[in-house]
């Protein structure tokens, strides 16, 4: 009956296969913790000090790192067994939470070490991330990624935007802030668990030559460098990412605590529902699988996320912004789907670690930035005004990536994968 059923509805067929079900019951229950710190770090810090500045740092903490070492993490994950890096993140993560919730526990927690554990989440991130993206082509087919990515950005916000945060609030209410994070390093712990059960195939690392990291590095940016669609959609992240991330982040909580006088069970609600927005694109773009035009696609869902970002400075009524949340959560997810699809399809399974980590790389560079900009923006020009230029130029950015020459050469190659063009 369960094979029957893993059969018919095609987003879930990938976890028939053992190893990809064990890596997806970790990281489910892990991305659960993830959501449920999202909403008590947003609330601590604000209850320290209720100023953008504060969230901002945290945000600053967790990005700067991941920067910094997401090419040596990614050149570590094509090297090592996947797996170990995955343990070695997991470990890390739990005990830089944990910690939280120790000092919490004492009424000693300040600023500083919020900052200093969401380091700590950012530096192992930067292993874990392109490790789990290279290890997902190895636990199932070829012709089941689309599902896998699929069900990736279904589970993905249905953990961390939707069942984490309303949870989170609801830990908040009831064991305040260092039951939740708590309960986060208990679901890096799980996740621990399930990885380390992950068979021998699992944990084989790709096959090196004898040289550097440096030399392995180099031949990823080689490859990204010689491929159009994968530079200048990371290029077009780093922009986009630039002048929407840091606000979204920062100011929601901001938004929900003093300008529409929510609760964090409010502020759960509406982060929830932008996961289920994701959720639900997800498993439609997965169920319906192959695109003629993945690129011009995700382009498209991508655009219209980020200027819908500019809506949340218009909006009076918790409803108002609950409903565009969910909006630019389905218009990301659908997007994802079919850009993670795409590298695992036309990138070399023994390049992919380190092209994951190049993606996240560029991606994320000015990410800081953006946390550092936002607290200034919005000191000259407001919250509300803050939202509608992050929102609007960083449409006009996003969408003028599609039209780089060469851009749309594989917009067919999902439906015949092959030759990667450029």
């Amino acid at each position: 009956m369960t094979t029957r059923f893993f059969g018919r509805v095609g987003i879930v067929a990938p976890l028939r296969h053992r190893d990809f079900r064990l890596l997806w019951t970790g990281l489910v229950v892990s991305l659960l913790g993830d959501g449920i710190f999202l909403v008590a770090v947003a609330w601590q810090a604000y209850k320290i000090d209720d100023r953008p500045s504060a969230l901002a740092g945290v945000g600053l903490a967790t990005s700067a790192p991941q920067v910094v070492l997401l090419l040596f993490g990614g050149a570590v994950s094509d090297r090592l067994p996947r797996r170990v890096v995955l343990l070695v993140a997991d470990g890390a993560r739990a005990i830089a939470v944990g910690s939280l919730a120790v000092l919490g526990s004492l009424g000693q927690l300040t600023l500083w070490e919020l900052w200093a554990v969401a380091f700590v989440i950012g530096a192992a991130t930067a292993f874990a991330a392109p490790a789990f993206d290279a290890i997902v082509p190895a636990l199932v087919p070829k012709e089941r990624l689309m599902q896998a990515n699929g069900l990736d950005q279904f589970l993905r916000p249905a953990a961390l935007q939707l069942l984490g945060p309303a949870l989170g609030g609801l830990l908040l209410v009831a064991v305040g802030t260092p039951g939740a994070f708590g309960a986060d390093a208990f679901s890096f712990v799980f996740s621990g668990c399930c990885v380390a059960r992950l068979s021998s195939v699992a944990s084989v690392a790709a096959p090196v030559e004898d040289r550097s990291l440096w030399a392995d590095i180099r031949e990823g940016l080689g490859f990204v460098r010689s491929q159009v669609w994968l530079w200048g959609t990371f290029v077009a992240a780093t922009f986009t990412y630039l002048l929407f991330l840091g606000p979204t982040y920062v100011l929601v909580p901001y938004l929900v605590k003093n300008q529409l006088h929510g609760s964090a069970a409010t502020l759960g609600i509406v982060l929830g529902l932008g996961g289920l927005g994701a959720l639900l694109a997800a498993a439609i773009t997965a169920q319906l699988g192959n695109r003629a035009r993945p690129i011009s696609f995700m382009y498209a869902a991508w655009t219209g996320a980020t200027l819908l970002v500019a809506g949340y400075g218009l909006v009076t009524r918790q409803w108002e912004l609950a409903a565009l949340v969910f909006s630019v959560g389905a218009l990301e997810a659908a997007g994802t789907v079919v850009w993670a699809t795409l590298k695992q399809v036309l990138v070399p399974r023994e390049l992919l670690g380190r092209v994951s980590s190049i993606d996240w790389f560029v991606s994320t560079a000015l990410m800081p930035l953006s946390y550092v900009l936002t607290p200034i923006v919005v000191r000259f020009v407001g919250v509300s005004e803050t939202f509608e230029l992050a929102g609007t130029i960083g449409a006009v950015v996003t969408f003028s990536f599609l039209f780089l020459p060469g851009m749309r050469a594989n917009d067919r190659s999902l439906v015949q994968p092959g030759a990667v063009g450029s």
